[in-house]
């Protein structure tokens, strides 16, 4: 059947305006007034902004991490993305060196499969480069429509790569259209700063927090910037916490280098003295990079504001206290990374952000939805409002006043980063092609109904920095 939302106030990255939506067969058919009604649901938006879809370009469900997985699968997690207005997320597909890729893609392929309420892709990461890897990378971006590669620079004996191969893979990604990620911190020191304070019997929550010190966030995302100019390839720093990190990537974007930065809700309201809190609560909020001094909270948000920083990505990664986080209370290092930050994500940027006057109701759409949307090769299938997209609609409520709970989330895990903050704006209805996945607050979907999204080369639309000033 044919839907018409109709009454409410239209928000995209450049425009607010009053108008209705025609949908059909998925797609939104037209934006105008006075439809024909025959044989169609009509939905009232009175009072109410409808969003394009959030895309969440940052997440790890069903993860293994630290002995252990994260407690939300493709399931949970994306019906707790739904209930909180994400209607993508693209989910980093961990490898194994010495193995295919294609071996890693299709575990994710069956962790996904038959789950997911909302659409998805992956990013790939890139452990080692060798002839092997090389020769399989174009397969991953023709047959898989993989065009995000990850390199981790922290972790080390885990996930860290050395510079080579971040070099390699830069190169590699200019000539076959892929956006190379980083995670930015120095793990060779990092590695060096825990074994000290182990050493010296320094085992608490904070310890985490003070041994990756934001210097070697911003050294790494230095050394990446600059290696990205040197390949004259392109970057997406990811979850960027710190004044050290955004100067870095501001004096390389200032240099004409293809360099593009998220943050994540976390470190736009969170800060270092969460992992101070007595008897073992500050493992919750042990996660990498860490949780910094309250200050850099406002150089965060004027970045986003200049556009210094262009997305926020939740970096959903949840375990429990109970049974996971505890594996590390005599070993701060032993805490699984991550926590739990998909479902709150658009209604912390919303009402932090929108309702504080630190962020325009535009730009609100273009960092929780449009940009990932052009990132990552989805534009304009997703993360507009446009005649011809997909119907990923949000109907918001922007004058509710709730309190986040654990009580009353919807994610699998048995706390909440967020709990007792008070949040103005709600997601009310969402829309998934055209069909509710959430209506009138209320889980409608089915899972299994999110379809795997093959993704255009990056390039292959206006996404770059140079082009749009071209414009």
């Amino acid at each position: 059947m044919k839907k018409i939302i109709q009454n409410g106030t239209i928000v995209t990255a450049t425009d607010t305006y009053k108008a209705d939506i025609l949908i059909e067969e998925g797609k939104i058919s037209s934006i105008g007034k006075n439809f024909d009604r025959t044989d169609t649901e009509v939905i009232d938006a009175s009072g109410y902004y409808i969003f394009p879809g959030g895309i969440d370009p940052h997440t790890h469900l069903d993860m293994p991490f630290g002995g252990t997985v994260t407690k939300d699968d493709f399931e949970t997690g994306t019906i707790a993305a739904a209930f909180g207005g994400t209607t993508t997320i693209i989910d980093f597909c961990l490898t194994n060196k010495g193995e295919p890729l294609q071996k890693s893609i299709e575990a994710w392929h069956q962790k996904s499969n038959q789950k997911a309420v909302i659409d998805y892709g992956f990013h790939l990461m890139i452990g080692e480069i060798n002839e092997e890897v090389l020769q399989e990378l174009p397969r991953v971006i023709e047959n898989e429509g993989i065009t995000s590669f990850k390199v981790f620079m922290a972790y080390k004996n885990v996930f860290q790569a050395d510079d080579a191969t971040l070099y390699r893979t830069l190169l590699a990604a200019k000539d076959l259209g892929a956006l190379v990620m980083v995670h930015a911190e120095n793990g060779d020191v990092v590695d060096y700063l825990i074994k000290e304070a182990l050493a010296e019997g320094k085992t608490e929550p904070i310890y985490h927090a003070l041994t990756r010190p934001s210097e070697v966030e911003g050294e790494a995302t230095g050394r990446a910037c600059t290696l990205t100019g040197l390949a004259n390839s392109q970057l997406y720093v990811v979850h960027v916490t710190c004044a050290e990190a955004v100067e870095k990537i501001t004096e390389a974007r200032n240099k004409g280098i293809d360099i593009w930065g998220e943050t994540c809700p976390q470190y736009l309201v969170l800060d270092q003295t969460m992992l101070e809190k007595p008897e073992f609560e500050g493992a919750k909020y042990v996660w990498s990079p860490p949780l910094r001094e309250k200050w850099h909270q406002d150089v965060l948000w004027s970045a986003l504001r200049n556009g210094n920083l262009q997305t926020v990505g939740s970096d959903q990664c949840s375990f429990d206290f109970k049974g996971q986080k505890e594996l590390g209370r005599n070993d701060f290092s032993k805490i699984p990374n991550g926590g739990p930050t998909i479902e709150d994500r658009v209604s912390i940027l919303f009402s932090e952000g929108v309702n504080k006057g630190r962020i325009s109701l535009n730009q609100f759409v273009d960092i929780t939805s449009t940009r990932s949307a052009k990132l990552f090769g989805l534009y304009p299938q997703k993360g507009t409002i446009a005649v011809g997209a997909d119907a990923d609609l949000v109907i918001f409520d922007p004058n509710v006043n709730r309190t986040i709970s654990s009580k009353t989330h919807h994610m699998a895990v048995d706390y909440n980063a967020f709990e007792g903050m008070n949040v103005t704006g709600e997601p009310v209805s969402v829309l998934v092609r055209g069909e509710f996945v959430i209506q009138d607050k209320q889980f409608v979907g089915n899972p299994g109904s999110g379809q795997y999204l093959k993704r255009k080369k990056y390039g292959e639309q206006t996404n770059t920095r140079l082009v749009e000033e071209k414009r």
